[in-house]
C-alpha cells in the first residue's frame, strides 16, 4: 500500500469525506480534547500554537474512517490524528508523495513519525543557518 496521495476524481477520502459532516464534527472534538489535555493546540512540526482556523489535522491512519449505508463514519483514535500547519502539513504529503522510503516500505504511522522528524530537521537546520547568518553580518 502507498502512503502517497491519491488521484482527486476517484478519491472519496477527499472529495466527499472530509466534506462531511462527520468529520466537521471529529474534527472540532479533536481541538477541544487536545486543548484539554494540553491546554493549547501546537503544530507537531513547528511548535506554533494554532486553532481549528490555523491548524489542520493529518490522519495517520484511516482504520477508523467508514461509510455506512447513513454516510461516514469518523471514527478515528484521537492519536491517529495530528495537527499541522497548513503549510507543513503540505510539505509532509510532498515527502510521503515523494520519498519512495516513505512511500511504499514503511506502515502510515512510521512514515508519518519519520517525515515530521525530517521536517523538524529542516526547521532547525535552516534557523541554525538563518542565526550564524545574522551573527556575520553583525560583525
Amino acid at each position: 500500500m502507498s502512503n502517497g496521495r491519491r488521484a482527486g476524481a476517484g478519491n472519496t477520502y477527499r472529495t466527499g469525506y472530509l466534506r462531511s459532516r462527520a468529520w466537521y464534527t471529529r474534527r472540532r472534538r479533536w481541538f477541544q480534547d487536545e486543548a484539554a489535555r494540553h491546554g493549547t493546540v501546537r503544530c507537531a512540526v513547528t511548535g506554533q500554537a494554532g486553532s481549528t482556523r490555523t491548524l489542520q489535522l493529518h490522519h495517520v491512519d484511516y482504520s477508523g474512517v467508514n461509510r455506512g449505508p447513513a454516510g461516514w463514519i469518523a471514527g478515528e483514535a484521537h492519536d491517529d490524528l495530528v495537527a499541522l500547519r497548513p503549510d507543513v502539513h503540505e510539505a509532509l504529503h510532498r515527502m510521503l508523495d515523494t520519498d519512495q522510503v516513505l512511500r511504499r516500505n514503511l506502515d502510515r504511522r512510521l512514515a508519518t513519525r519519520v517525515a515530521i522528524r525530517k521536517l523538524r530537521d529542516r526547521i532547525i537546520t535552516t534557523v541554525h543557518a538563518w542565526s550564524a547568518h545574522q551573527e556575520g553580518a553583525a560583525q
